[in-house]
């Protein structure tokens, strides 16, 4: 197959591009440069609303990864509008223009998050479950709505409501390690919220499964047995063989990250279930926390 994804440099995207690229498949990265010459490259300027619509004739899947980082800077009103703006305006963008190809691609994958459902303690959630209220659970509904021409141009779409990726690469293990390898880490609060996690090994084999699955709309992007903060914290610490005996109270990291950012990374409780990806066929290689992280971790 020939799949044009976009946040291909990313801690998700280059892993994807990895793995097809190995798998047999050509994968064609959107950017927002000029192409290198001789590379698998499409220009796009989502900001601008441009795209080289031509260059995606005949592909034969779209996988669109874009959007600020959550986590990478104080949500501000003008950070939150771009939060907003580079995940609706790019999806927007790329369902509207696959839509109108003479050659459109079979499948369209897009990037959501489990912030939909917002924080609802230990209720189990999936993918019928209803949207929680804030401004994540907002932005998530914006993002999915922005994917709607694909959709009503009967290309089969999906919205990816990921979880937390399990990665040293990046993302929040990536961050938490280096506390933890010098014994520092902690349960955050009281530990008791859910955290909804997938390794990065089976985020991407779950995008591969959906890209000739015949699945459409929501799909959690989670392991089967999500874990509370404290069972995360313990089990990380008994992988890496360090103490993780110093909880975090919930009034630091508020004052560095700002109460609303530090809620939704650390304190809000989302328990998140793959109904759609295991009644799809696919088969978890971690389905549990300790494999997982001994998996990532081990590479």
């Amino acid at each position: 197959m020939d799949i044009a994804i976009s946040g291909a440099s990313g801690l998700i995207g280059s892993a994807l591009s990895n793995a097809l690229t190995d798998d047999g498949h050509r994968s064609i990265a959107l950017v927002r440069r000029a192409p290198v010459g001789g590379a698998d490259e499409i220009r796009w300027d989502p900001a601008g609303g441009e795209i080289d619509e031509a260059a995606l004739e005949g592909i034969d899947a779209v996988v669109n990864l874009s959007g600020a980082g959550i986590g990478d800077r104080r949500w501000t009103p003008e950070y939150r509008e771009v939060l907003v703006a580079s995940r609706t305006r790019s999806t927007a963008l790329l369902a509207a223009t696959v839509a109108g190809l003479n050659r459109a691609p079979s499948v369209f994958l897009s990037a959501s998050a489990i912030g939909f459902y917002g924080s609802r303690g230990s209720e189990e959630l999936i993918e019928t479950s209803p949207p929680g209220t804030g401004f994540l659970p907002q932005l998530c509904i914006d993002w999915e709505a922005s994917s709607q021409a694909a959709v009503d141009a009967g290309i089969r779409t999906v919205q990816m409501r990921t979880g937390i990726v399990l990665s040293p690469a990046g993302g929040a293990l990536g961050k938490l390690l280096p506390l933890f390898k010098f014994g520092l880490g902690g349960k955050f609060g009281d530990g008791g919220q859910y955290m909804s996690w997938i390794s990065i090994d089976d985020m991407v084999g779950a995008m591969s499964h959906l890209l000739t699955a015949d699945v459409h709309g929501p799909v959690n992007m989670t392991a089967p047995e999500p874990s509370t903060n404290a069972r995360f914290v313990a089990t990380l610490g008994d992988v890496l063989g360090r103490p993780a005996m110093l909880p975090v109270p919930k009034f630091g990291p508020a004052m560095i990250l700002g109460r609303d950012r530090a809620d939704a990374l650390l304190f809000d409780s989302a328990r998140v279930i793959p109904t759609v990806l295991a009644s799809s066929g696919y088969t978890f290689a971690h389905p549990d926390l300790q494999t997982g992280l001994r998996a990532v971790l081990q590479k």
